[in-house]
C-alpha cells in the first residue's frame, strides 16, 4: 500500500456565530477535524498552519503529530512542504502519537499520496476522506467539493503534484477550474461533497446524529 497522508489545513476562519469568540469557535473546528484524523486507519496524519498560526497546531494536535508551516494556507503550499527536503516544524516521532489510530512506528514520510482537508468541517465522516483517496490509484489527483457554494472540502493527489496543477484555494476553487488546466478530463476524479462551516446557512448541515465533532457541538449548545 502507498504510503498516504491526511493533512488538516488550519486556515483563518472569517466567520463565527453570534455569541461565540470567534478564537474559540476556530479552535473547536480544528479540534475536531484533527481529532477526526485521529481515528483513521493506514494513513499518517499531519496539520498544517502559517507561523502566526502555530499557536493554534499546538493547541489542538495529538502528541507525535507532525506540524507542517507553510507561507499561506493553500493546499500548493501543503504539497510544496509534504515534498520539500525540509522536516516538518515538530514531529515527534510516528504521526498519530498516542491518540487513536496511533501510528504504527513507521517513519513518517517520504509520502506517495496525500491529501489535504479543509479545518472547518468538524463533523467530516472518515468515510468521505476514504473517497478521496481512493481514486488515486488510477488518477493523479482528486477534488471534494464544498456543500453550499463555492470552494472545495479537500484536495488528494499522488505525490509530486502534476506539473499542470493550477494554484488552489479551498474557499474559492471550483472543480471545474481544476479540471480545464488538466491535460485530459480524465486526470481529475470529482468525489462526495461534504459541507464546511462558513456562515450561518451552513449551521443546519450539522447532523446531531454524527459521532464526534465534540468541541463544536459544545460550544454552539452554550451559546443557545
Amino acid at each position: 500500500m502507498p504510503r498516504r497522508v491526511v493533512v488538516a489545513l488550519l486556515a483563518p476562519i472569517s466567520w463565527s456565530p453570534p455569541g461565540i469568540d470567534p478564537v474559540h469557535w476556530r479552535t473547536a473546528l480544528a479540534e475536531d477535524v484533527v481529532d477526526l484524523l485521529a481515528t483513521l486507519n493506514e494513513v499518517d496524519t499531519a496539520v498544517a498552519v502559517t507561523p502566526a498560526d502555530r499557536w493554534l497546531a499546538d493547541a489542538v494536535i495529538w502528541p507525535g503529530t507532525s506540524v507542517y508551516e507553510v507561507p499561506e494556507p493553500t493546499p500548493n503550499a501543503v504539497f510544496a512542504a509534504l515534498t520539500s527536503t525540509t522536516a516538518p516544524a515538530a514531529d515527534a516521532g510516528p504521526v498519530g502519537g498516542a491518540g487513536p489510530g496511533a501510528g504504527d512506528g513507521r517513519p513518517s514520510g517520504p509520502y506517495e499520496q496525500a491529501a489535504v482537508i479543509a479545518g472547518d468541517a468538524p463533523d467530516l465522516p472518515g468515510l468521505t476522506i476514504g473517497k478521496l483517496l481512493r481514486p488515486l490509484t488510477s488518477r493523479p489527483f482528486a477534488v471534494a467539493p464544498a456543500e453550499g457554494g463555492s470552494g472545495l472540502l479537500g484536495v488528494a493527489a499522488r505525490l509530486p503534484v502534476p506539473p499542470w496543477l493550477p494554484p488552489l484555494d479551498l474557499d474559492a476553487t471550483v472543480p471545474a477550474t481544476v479540471r480545464a488546466a488538466a491535460p485530459r478530463p480524465g486526470d481529475l476524479a470529482v468525489t462526495p461533497s461534504w459541507h464546511r462551516l462558513r456562515g450561518p446557512a451552513d449551521l443546519p448541515r450539522l447532523d446531531p446524529a454524527l459521532a464526534g465533532w465534540e468541541n463544536t457541538r459544545t460550544l454552539l449548545s452554550d451559546a443557545v
